[in-house]
C-alpha cells in the first residue's frame, strides 16, 4: 500500500481510539430488589425516597436540573392490557387521572438489564403522564380526570379554569394483523369550548413523555427527543442541552414544524412515537434533565429528555368542539415493524451515514433468524444468524479477497527489486516515485489492489456497528457462554482496575479470541511495504481489540467469525498456485490504459514540468546562443545534399 492508504487506515485508527476513549464503563448491575418488605405502603422503594430531588434553586449553575412533577394525590388509575396474535400478554398501559394520560408503559416481554424478573418500563423518570395536555414547555396544568373503563377503552374528562372541556379516549389496536399492534394504543381527544370567550386550540401542548437511558453504559447520542417535518428527521440527544465548552447549557429546544408527521422520544431500544392522524404546522419543543438509574455513578449523572408539540390550530368559539386524533406506539425499536408502519418511521432508528448498510445487514439479520435457525436452534438463533451473516458476507466479497492475496504475494516478490531502487535513487525521491510506477507498470501489478478488502470492509465494519448499537432483538438473547448478545460477554472480572477498562477489569473472552485470530489471519497474509508500515499494521488487532472489548458481544461474534473464516480462505489461497513475477510484454488494449500506466504517465509529465521549471524555460525551447557572442551577418540557409 502507499502512503495515502497508511495514512487513511491511521485517521480511521485515531478514529477508533478516540470512540473507544469517549465510551462510558461498562454496565454493572444493580441488585434487584422485588420483595414486598422492601417497598413502603405507597408503593415506593427505599432506594427511590432516598434519591435526592434536585430543585431549581439546588441545580448547580449552568447545570440542567429535574422538574417539578405533577402531584398525584388521590391518584386513581386504570390499565389496559395488549396481547399479540398468540394470546399472549405484550404491553399494561397504566391509564392515571393525573393528565388523563399514560403514566407508565411496562413492556412484559422485556427485561431489565441483569434481571430475570424485573420488566423494562418506559416513561419512569417523566413528570407528566403521556398524553397529558400543557399550556408550554413544561407547564402542565395539573387536571384531575374522571376515569371510566369500558372493556378495552379508559374514558378520561376534566374541563380547565377557561372552560375548555376535554374528553379522552385511550384504546387498544384490535387489528393484530397491523405492523407494531402489541405496542399501539389510540388517543382521540374531543375538545369543547363551554367557557364565555374564544379559545386558540394551537395554544395547548400535546406530551409525548420522556425517555432515559436503561442501564449506565447507554450512550447519550442512542436515544433523544425527535420529530419528522416532511420527510426529514430532527433528533435532539440530551448532549445538546449539557454544558459545552464554549456554550452554557440549553435549557429548552423549540422549533416550528411546517408538516409534523410523527414526533416523540427514544433511548437506546424503545421508543414513544406519537402519529397524528393528518400533517399540520406544529411547535415542537424538548427538555433535558438528570435522572437516577440503578448502578450509576453520583458524580457523572445520567440524562434523560422529554418532549411534547402543540396542536393544530384552531380558535373554538363558545359552543364549538373539535376532535383531535393520533396513534402511540410505545415499544421497542424493531426496524422490521417500523419500517412497515402506515406512516414509515424507520428513521428513528438513527443510522447515520452507514443508513444503507445498516438497513441491509438489519433485514437480512432478521431474515437469516426468521428462516433459518427459529425453527431449528431457537435457543442460540440470533448467534447462529449473526455467524450465517459473516459468512455470506465472507463469501461475497471472496473474489476480491482472492485477487487482493495475490497482489500482495506479487507485491511481496517485487520486494528484491524495489529495495534497489531505494538504493539507486535514495537522494532523488520524484525519481524514486517515477520508477516505482515504472515498475508497476512493467510487472503489471496494482498496489492499491491488496487495500480493496480492507477498505470494503470498513463501511461493512461502521454499518453493522451502528446496526448493533440499536438491535433490541438481541437483548437477553443467549449464545454459548454469552447471556446477552446486546451486552459484553463478561466471565468474570479482575480486583484492580486499568485504564479505558475500568475500576475492574472485565474478563471478556471473545474481544480476546477476536484479537488472538486476527493476529493469526495477519502473520499468514503475505507482507508488502517497509517495516514501518508492518509495524502499523501490526497494531490493528489491539485497536479493534480496544474498540469491541467493552461494546455489545456480538459485534466482537462478527469480527472473530470473518477472522476464522479469513484464515481458511487464506489457507486455501496458500495452497494454490504461486502467481507468476513476469514483465508485461504484450501492450495493452487500444484506447484503453490501466491504472497504473495512467499514473505512471503522470508522473512522468509531473517529471518534465519540475525539470523544466528547474532550467527556467517553463516548457518552452531554450535559447542554446552563448551569451558572449554577438549577433553577426544573417547568413542565407545552406542547400544541397
Amino acid at each position: 500500500m502507499d502512503r495515502k492508504a497508511w495514512i487513511i487506515l491511521s485517521i480511521c485508527g485515531l478514529l477508533l481510539a478516540l470512540n473507544f476513549y469517549y465510551k462510558p464503563e461498562p454496565v454493572k448491575p444493580a441488585p434487584v430488589t422485588t420483595s414486598p418488605e422492601a417497598l413502603d405502603k405507597d408503593g415506593s422503594s427505599a432506594d427511590e425516597k432516598s434519591t435526592p430531588v434536585i430543585s431549581a434553586n439546588s441545580a448547580p449553575k449552568g447545570e440542567l436540573f429535574n422538574e417539578t412533577s405533577i402531584p398525584s394525590v388521590g391518584e386513581n388509575i386504570e390499565t389496559l392490557t395488549s396481547k399479540n396474535k398468540d394470546g399472549n400478554q405484550v404491553v399494561e398501559f397504566a391509564i392515571s387521572s393525573s393528565g388523563g394520560g399514560i403514566k407508565t408503559a411496562t413492556l412484559l416481554d422485556q427485561f431489565a438489564v441483569g434481571s430475570d424478573t424485573e420488566k423494562v418500563v418506559l416513561n419512569m423518570h417523566s413528570p407528566a403522564t403521556i398524553g397529558s395536555i400543557c399550556d408550554g414547555p413544561d407547564d402542565f396544568s395539573g387536571l384531575y380526570y374522571d376515569l371510566v373503563k369500558e372493556k378495552d377503552a379508559i374514558y378520561c374528562q376534566a374541563t380547565t379554569t377557561e372552560g375548555l372541556k376535554i374528553t379522552k379516549k385511550w384504546s387498544l389496536e384490535q387489528d393484530l394483523e397491523e405492523p407494531g399492534a402489541p405496542w399501539t394504543i389510540n388517543l382521540t381527544i374531543t375538545v369543547a369550548n363551554d367557557g364565555q370567550e374564544r379559545i386558540q386550540l394551537s395554544d395547548y401542548s400535546l406530551y409525548a413523555g420522556s425517555a432515559s437511558p436503561l442501564h449506565p453504559s447507554e450512550w447519550e447520542n442512542q436515544g433523544g427527543a425527535f420529530f419528522l417535518d416532511n420527510g426529514s428527521l430532527t433528533n435532539k440527544d440530551s448532549s445538546w442541552f449539557k454544558k459545552g465548552f464554549f456554550r452554557g447549557a440549553r435549557q429548552l429546544f423549540s422549533e416550528t414544524v411546517n408538516d409534523l408527521e410523527y414526533a416523540g422520544v427514544s433511548n437506546q431500544f424503545f421508543t414513544t412515537l406519537i402519529r397524528p392522524d393528518r400533517k399540520y404546522v406544529s411547535n415542537f419543543w424538548a427538555k433535558s434533565s438528570s435522572v437516577r438509574i440503578p448502578g450509576d455513578d453520583p458524580e457523572s449523572p445520567k440524562y434523560g429528555v422529554r418532549a411534547g408539540f402543540s396542536l393544530p390550530e384552531r380558535k373554538l368559539a363558545p359552543g364549538e368542539l373539535e376532535n383531535f386524533s393520533c396513534k402511540l406506539y410505545i415499544g421497542p425499536k424493531y426496524y422490521s415493524i417500523l419500517k412497515n408502519m402506515e406512516t414509515d418511521t424507520a428513521e428513528v432508528m438513527n443510522y447515520g451515514w452507514f443508513t444503507p448498510v445498516s438497513v441491509v445487514l438489519n433485514n437480512v439479520l432478521n431474515w437469516l433468524h426468521d428462516i433459518a435457525f427459529s425453527k431449528t436452534a431457537s435457543k442460540w438463533a440470533w448467534g447462529l444468524s449473526i455467524i450465517a451473516l459473516t459468512i455470506l458476507i465472507r463469501i461475497t466479497i471472496w473474489p476480491l479477497h482472492n485477487k487482493s492475496t495475490r497482489t500482495m504475494k506479487r507485491m511481496s516478490k517485487l520486494q528484491p527489486l524495489m529495495k534497489d531502487l531505494r538504493e539507486k535513487y535514495k537522494d532523488d525521491p520524484n525519481k524514486l516515485n517515477q520508477a516505482t510506477m515504472k515498475l508497476y507498470k512493467e510487472y503489471h501489478v496494482n498496489p492499491m489492489g491488496g487495500c480493496l478488502p480492507m477498505f470494503l470492509q470498513i463501511p461493512i465494519f461502521f454499518g453493522y456497528y451502528r446496526m448493533l448499537q440499536y438491535a433490541v432483538e438481541l437483548r437477553g438473547q443467549s449464545f454459548l457462554w454469552v447471556d446477552d448478545l446486546s451486552m459484553p460477554d463478561t466471565v468474570y472480572e479482575l480486583p484492580f482496575g486499568l485504564p479505558f477498562l475500568g475500576d475492574k477489569v472485565p474478563v471478556n473472552l471473545l474481544p480476546i479470541l477476536m484479537a488472538v485470530t486476527m493476529v493469526l489471519q495477519m502473520r499468514m497474509t503475505p507482507k508488502t511495504g517497509d517495516k514501518m508500515q508492518q509495524r502499523i499494521f501490526m497494531l490493528m488487532p489491539l485497536m479493534f481489540f480496544f474498540f469491541c472489548y467493552n461494546f455489545a458481544s456480538a459485534l466482537a461474534l462478527y469480527w472473530t467469525t470473518q477472522n476464522i473464516f479469513s484464515i481458511g480462505q487464506t489457507w486455501l489461497t496458500n495452497r494454490m498456485p504461486e502467481p507468476e513475477l513476469q514483465k508485461r510484454n504484450k501492450p495493452g488494449k487500444p484506447g484503453k490504459k490501466t491504472f497504473m500506466e495512467r499514473m505512471a504517465e503522470r508522473a512522468e509529465q509531473m517529471q518534465k514540468q519540475q525539470a523544466s521549471k528547474s532550467d527556467g524555460t517553463n516548457g518552452a525551447m531554450r535559447n542554446a546562443t552563448p551569451a558572449d557572442k554577438k549577433p553577426g551577418k544573417k547568413r542565407n540557409p545552406k542547400t544541397g545534399g
